[in-house]
This record gives structure tokens, C-alpha cells and sequence, in this order.
């Protein structure tokens, strides 16, 4: 869903300097599905530290720095924070109700909103 909504993400991701041709490519390297659950390990953290996502705020500042360093935008968070709410909506069908898509959006916001401290400790 990533690339459906845009496309010009996918020459973000590289590695050993290789640029994949099509989002197809990029999907099926073990490279890019190695990054995936890092994504998915990052939201497991902020789900278990729910209470307390001050904890996790040193982290994930310098992970927004890491994000700078590499190219990406801001902005781009919205749209993966877009394709996350598909995957969840595909995944959970009726379940994702009204509440459960707030809930899940707060806590995006805040796990970007964190990273996004990391743009402000840098340089533009």
C-alpha cells in the first residue's frame, strides 16, 4: 500500500546501494522485509509501553534523526501511518471499529511526533 499511495518513496529504500526497479522488487527483498519488522517491532514497543511512551522517547528522537540522515521526509510518515491503518483494517475487518482506528491513530501520532524531535535536533 506504501508505494500505491507514493510511489517516489521506494528509492529510499536501498541497500548496498542496489535501486530496486519496481515496488515488487523492493517487497520481496529480504533487506526490505528485515526493515518491516524492525517498523513492527518499533509499534510493538509503543504498544507495551502504552502508559508510559515518555520512556521511549530518547529512541525514537534518535530514530527520527537516523530517518533525516537517510532522506526521508516528515511527511512521508503520513503515509505510512496510512498504510499502517489499511494493513489494520484489512487485518482486523469489522473489528476495526471507529474507537479502535482512534486509538490507533493517537498512537501513531505520538510515536511520529517523538521521531519528529529528532528533524528539530538537526540541521535542515
Amino acid at each position: 500500500r506504501l508505494f500505491d499511495l507514493d510511489p517516489d518513496l521506494l528509492p529510499l529504500f536501498q541497500y548496498n546501494c542496489k535501486q530496486f526497479a519496481s515496488p515488487e522488487e523492493c517487497l520481496s527483498a529480504p533487506e526490505f522485509l528485515d526493515h518491516i519488522r524492525k517498523v513492527m517491532l518499533v509499534i510493538d514497543a509503543a504498544v507495551n509501553h502504552l502508559e508510559d511512551l515518555p520512556c521511549l522517547e530518547e529512541y525514537l528522537c534518535n530514530l527520527g534523526k537516523k530517518h533525516q540522515v537517510a532522506g526521508v521526509k516528515v511527511e512521508s510518515f503520513s503515509t505510512v501511518g496510512e498504510s499502517l491503518l489499511y494493513m489494520l483494517e484489512n487485518c482486523l475487518g469489522t473489528a476495526f471499529c471507529p474507537d479502535v482506528r482512534e486509538a490507533w491513530t493517537k498512537l501513531y501520532d505520538a510515536v511520529v511526533k517523538a521521531m519528529r524531535r529528532g528533524w528539530d535536533a538537526l540541521p535542515e
